[in-house]
């Protein structure tokens, strides 16, 4: 059976950063977010001179259809498969302890959760489903990836929501669409980004990859709102908008995993990056593979640098719809995520042979942050 032997330190941490928080609230009032680095100084209008920051239509990525059918949807409106209490704890244990070795900045985030939902997130983020779909195209057996074997992947999601999961961890995923209405589309077009990735290699504009994006990243938002909940303030006329901004979240963070890994996707023969506007600035894969900084490279990670954090900031306004107990998690998430960006910065824009990391004593001192703009965002938004 499943027992968080950390739960009494974890209270005692939370308190400690409550009164942080507040302090911090007193003292310095709601501020904009802003970047460390010398980028914080410019005007936000100003940022997208030379790049676009318009991806794709979400009506044409049939995005309502999603939250329709996800709102439509009560718990209870799939039957309940035959799974042992016992037996679900093991599998929930399964996701965190894979959760807490391969995801870390993440893992850390679902520990302000309350419990049902980080399970449920283990189950769907990172690792029953994500991550083991993401490893069939870039794990040690993508080499014998193919349509056929993704074919057999989506026949199994489908079982999962018919409550028929093959394995463990199938069950916990089978267990948390059970509990939260969770729509399969989703799951369905993330399958559709490994697609992608099994035929291309290269984007040639920001489109391109945007769609890429959606489909691997923007995906996990669309999941993850039915778990975080939505406040009840907001639960009519916003609902589109929280899933927006749910999916642009997802894109923000699937640009900072594309700006963090551009060396390590280089060693695999990748270029996640923009073909025009690596010609915008004079650069082309042959500078990516030859791994080498220069000032061509460093303004262009830097406007690259800039859409993510965009890309952020407009997420900020739906994660302060959520839930409330669901608003310092995401935030959380959120800024530990940006704070790869700053990272990348303070490498001096060198991303092909250093990979941006965040210590887990800056992770640690985000988290009073955190709930500092998580409460005081909230609040402007009722104003």
């Amino acid at each position: 059976m499943y027992v968080n032997t950390k739960h009494t330190k974890f209270q005692t941490l939370k308190k400690i950063y409550t009164m942080c928080a507040r302090a911090m609230k007193l003292c310095i009032g709601p501020q904009p977010i802003t970047s460390t680095s010398t980028a914080k100084k410019t005007n936000q209008k100003q940022l997208f001179t030379r790049l676009s920051r318009f991806g794709i239509s979400h009506t044409d990525l049939r995005v309502n259809e999603i939250v329709t059918r996800q709102s439509w949807c009560s718990n209870g409106c799939r039957k309940m498969p035959e799974l042992g209490h016992a037996f679900l704890n093991d599998a929930y244990e399964r996701c965190r302890s894979v959760c807490q070795e391969y995801a870390k900045t993440f893992y850390l985030g679902t520990q302000l959760m309350t419990e049902d939902r980080r399970r449920a997130i283990w189950a769907i983020y990172e690792i029953v489903w994500c991550r083991r779909t993401d490893e069939l195209v870039d794990g040690p057996n993508a080499s014998n990836m193919n349509n056929y074997v993704l074919d057999r992947w989506e026949e199994r999601l489908e079982q999962i929501f018919e409550g028929r999961p093959y394995d463990m961890l199938d069950a916990a995923l089978t267990d948390t669409v059970i509990k939260f209405p969770i729509d399969i589309k989703p799951f369905k077009d993330m399958i559709e980004g490994m697609r992608m990735d099994l035929k291309k290699s290269r984007y040639e504009n920001f489109q391109e990859l945007y769609l890429y994006c959606y489909y691997v990243a923007g995906t996990v938002g669309l999941m993850s709102v039915p778990v975080m909940g939505i406040d009840p303030k907001y639960s009519h006329g916003s609902i589109d908008k929280i899933y927006n901004a749910a999916v642009l979240l997802g894109i923000g963070n699937q640009l900072t995993n594309i700006l963090r890994d551009v060396g390590e996707d280089a060693l695999r023969g990748r270029v996640y990056l923009p073909q025009d506007e690596l010609a915008q600035f004079g650069l082309s894969d042959a500078d990516v593979f030859a791994r080498k900084v220069n000032d061509r490279w460093r303004e262009f990670m830097r406007e690259q640098i800039n859409r993510a954090r965009f890309y952020f900031n407009q997420a900020e306004q739906g994660a302060s719809k959520l839930n409330e107990a669901s608003r310092w998690p995401v935030w959380a998430s959120m800024l530990l995520y940006r704070k790869i960006l700053d990272e990348i910065e303070e490498n001096d824009y060198d991303n092909l042979t250093k990979r941006a990391y965040v210590g887990r004593t800056k992770k640690i001192l985000m988290l009073p942050w955190a709930l500092a703009r998580a409460t005081s965002f909230s609040n402007l938004v009722l104003q």
